[in-house]
């Protein structure tokens, strides 16, 4: 039986040699500076489809928050300007200060987020709105953001963790205040 070759292969890709060392695979991971810009952009999407999922109302029923259509607009405005803001800043220049701020609000609303929508389906038997983006993209850009935090050493592996407990804790907040206290 004659052995099928893809173009550009040669024999010894066909026939490797036993024992013939590989090089390890490695993947080139993006600059801290051009891969912070993904979460807006995420963040936008997942807007998008807690809008059309219904999420003030899900709220209000299901979860027995006060939220409305005029609550989610605000605080989506509100958090879209903060997260752009640490971004641009970050982009143009990080410092410790500046990237643990970046950690600590976009761990909150994007990577927490992620796990909440997670949890809340099984917990409620029901779809929670923001789910699929959510899965998708929120939490590999945050394990892709996390990991180019770590190996460009923007901060410490003990300083990220402690900005994501503090992201923890501001989510937290948001979701006590803003699902629950936060009726117009």
């Amino acid at each position: 039986m004659p052995w099928v070759m893809i173009v550009g292969m040669t024999g010894d890709d066909v026939h490797p040699h036993q024992g013939a060392a590989q090089p390890p695979a490695t993947v080139t991971l993006p600059r801290f500076r051009n891969v912070i810009w993904l979460m807006p952009a995420v963040y936008l999407l997942h807007i998008v489809e807690e809008y059309l999922g219904g999420f003030a109302a899900w709220v209000t029923h299901d979860v027995h928050g006060r939220f409305d259509n005029v609550a989610f607009a605000f605080n989506n405005l509100a958090f879209m300007a903060i997260l752009l803001t640490l971004v641009s800043v970050n982009y143009q220049r990080y410092t410790q200060v500046r990237s643990v701020a970046l950690v600590v609000f976009a761990s909150a609303n994007l990577f927490w987020d992620a796990l909440f929508h997670l949890g809340m389906t099984p917990i409620l038997n029901r779809y929670s709105p923001g789910l699929i983006t959510a899965m998708l993209l929120y939490y590999p850009i945050c394990l892709l953001i996390g990991a180019v935090i770590i190996k460009e050493k923007i901060l410490s592996p003990r300083r990220f963790g402690l900005a994501l407990t503090g992201g923890l804790a501001v989510f937290a907040f948001v979701v006590w205040y803003g699902l629950f206290h936060f009726a117009t």
